[in-house]
């Protein structure tokens, strides 16, 4: 297996610390309000690289956290006049129900940093202990000259370092490249209790301390996104590392690339954030999944309503493959052809394993040996388990909710075929096609078969 790691700027053999145990951390949400679709693809992307590792080693641990301290999270709480819990369990549930139902399945553990303040005010203990931290001014603050490798993971000088970091300049600082572990918070803002006076945590050591907790000083993989890369995994890789008396902190780092909308990125000021909550309104969330794989992972990915009405096709063909092998009973002990396979342990080739996909589904369409089917059904469903695709009924599929406005519920069109059956059995052509031709034009697509008609939306 291989994955390009960030560290290295390389392709690498995956070569596990521990072949019994997988160890994976990604960083998670911060619970504040709806996430959008840029959020949503590391999940996926991550979701799946868990089920390709879950199908070769017998245990892996995921870990996605949680963050649930945060200014953001302590403006919306104050804006609505509620403790900040309100805030984050109100979305974290929302969060968690979005992602479920773009196909992702639950992580292992999925921490909160509230949960884990004991263990955050340790490690800056220990920080402060080793030389690698300070107090000054109420904060603690990790001392980046003090871990002279600090910069090999966004490759970056330290005039770079500098100018990337949007450093707060403090006059207690040793270093402006020094960053915060512990803060003051006023006494209207939520604090928590250390031997530095009331306050809260800064980003970076919550991961930190999370990782150590559920995975242990060195783990497998860290996952994320490409903007997390500096400073968020940059300064990780340094407090973890000095935490741990020099112990390597992750091993292989991965990172998903940037998510454009019409080519252009995503900003509140231009008015194009997308929330995934409100895209699950207008379409099904395999939809979405299948337009966040068509892109490799660490490329951008431009979401457009091309690229939408596209991966609706894709499925339609996905989907249709199959219901013409519902009849079909899938070959027991069958599993995904091994080029499928190859292309996810390729750095998790996703549009690879796609093509390999759609390969299946084209040879399903022309099998006519029985046998070829029961094969061919057991190859597709269990590569579409790997992908967290093609797990409903294909009749439920063809059945969902249409995209487009005005378009007739199921029943109504089953109500309608109905009618067209009777029409056709009397002999009532011009009519069989007026009912077809209606349907066409509010978006169903009517298809005569052997085995009687079938309907999908266009």
């Amino acid at each position: 297996m291989q994955l390009h790691n960030t560290l290295s700027g390389r392709k690498e053999e995956f070569v596990p610390l521990d072949p019994s145990r997988i160890t994976m951390y990604v960083c998670g949400p911060t619970v504040y309000s709806y996430a959008h679709i840029g959020n949503a693809r590391p999940v996926v992307v991550f979701d799946v690289l868990a089920r390709v590792l879950r199908r070769r080693y017998p245990k892996v641990v995921y870990v996605r956290n949680i963050t649930d301290i945060d200014d953001k999270i302590n403006a919306a709480a104050k804006k609505e006049g509620v403790d900040i819990r309100v805030i984050t369990d109100r979305y974290a549930a929302i969060y968690h129900d979005d992602m479920a139902a773009l196909g992702a399945l639950p992580p292992d553990f999925t921490p909160r940093v509230t949960e884990h303040l004991p263990q955050i005010i340790d490690m800056i203990s220990r920080l402060i202990a080793s030389g690698h931290a300070y107090v000054a001014d109420g904060h603690v603050l990790f001392h980046t000259l003090s871990f002279p490798a600090y910069g090999a993971l966004s490759k970056r000088d330290e005039q770079s370092l500098m100018a990337g970091a949007r450093i707060e300049v403090a006059p207690y600082k040793k270093h402006a490249g020094d960053f915060v572990l512990w803060k003051p918070s006023a006494a209207d803002q939520p604090g928590w209790d250390s031997p530095w006076g009331r306050g809260r945590p800064g980003w970076h050591i919550e991961c930190s301390a999370m990782a150590e907790a559920l995975l242990g000083e060195t783990i497998d993989i860290h996952g994320g996104g490409h903007d997390l890369i500096f400073p968020h995994h940059e300064n990780e890789i340094a407090q973890s590392t000095c935490a741990h008396g020099g112990k390597t902190f992750a091993r292989y780092w991965l990172h998903n690339g940037f998510l454009n909308i019409d080519s252009q990125k995503m900003s509140k000021s231009v008015g194009n954030v997308l929330l995934v909550h409100e895209l699950l309104k207008s379409m099904p969330g395999e939809v979405i999944r299948l337009v966040l794989l068509t892109a490799h992972y660490r490329q951008p990915l431009d979401w457009n309503d091309e690229v939408v009405a596209e991966a609706r096709k894709k499925l339609d063909r996905l989907y249709g493959a199959l219901r013409e092998l519902e009849d079909v009973e899938a070959a027991p002990g069958v599993t995904a052809p091994e080029a499928f396979v190859a292309a996810l342990e390729d750095d998790i080739n996703t549009p690879m394993a796609l093509a390999e996909l759609f390969e299946l589904a084209r040879a399903a369409n022309k099998a006519v040996d029985p046998a070829e089917k029961a094969r061919i059904k057991a190859q597709m469903l269990d590569a579409g388990l790997l992908l967290g695709l093609l797990q409903q009924a294909p009749s439920a599929w063809f059945a969902q909710a249409p995209a487009a406005a005005g378009a007739p519920s199921a029943d109504e069109i089953e109500a309608l075929l109905a009618q067209r059956t009777a029409a056709r059995q009397n002999k009532q052509w011009a009519e069989s096609d007026r009912i077809r031709d209606e349907l066409k034009a509010r978006g169903v697509l009517v298809e005569d078969s052997k085995d009687g008609q079938r309907w999908r939306y266009a």
